[in-house]
């Protein structure tokens, strides 16, 4: 079954609280899980699995589909980092050279797909 999509109002003000101050764990989870949604919806496919542990993981990217077992091309960040990523304040290549991002396979790289386009809420 797959997880419950999240709303746009719902994500976009968890990405908003997320990006200000120490918002809780569940505001975390669920911008995480918000930005990891939009990017599956916009880079559909099944050749990479982005990991954001323990909050959520999905297969995006077109290319050889990928059905059993580790997957090829394999994502893992923290939601910190994943956050910075998806919203713009970090690029792509400074966090791989960071070691903030573990990215293997050939296809494992979002620079083209960050940040991902997502609208404030408005007030």
């Amino acid at each position: 079954m797959p997880p419950k999509r999240i709303s746009d109002d719902a994500g976009r003000q968890a990405v908003a609280s997320a990006l200000v101050g120490e918002p809780a764990r569940e505001t975390i989870a669920t911008a995480v899980r918000y930005l990891l949604q939009l990017l599956a919806e916009r880079a559909e496919g099944n050749t990479v699995e982005i990991r954001v542990p323990p909050f959520g993981a999905v297969q995006a990217i077109q290319g050889p589909r990928h059905t059993r077992g580790t997957p090829p091309n394999v994502i893992e960040t923290d939601a910190t980092t994943w956050l910075a990523l998806a919203t713009g304040s970090l690029d792509w290549d400074t966090a791989v050279a960071e070691g903030r991002v573990s990215a293997s396979g050939q296809r494992a790289h979002l620079g083209e797909h960050l940040p991902i386009r997502w609208e404030r809420p408005v007030r």
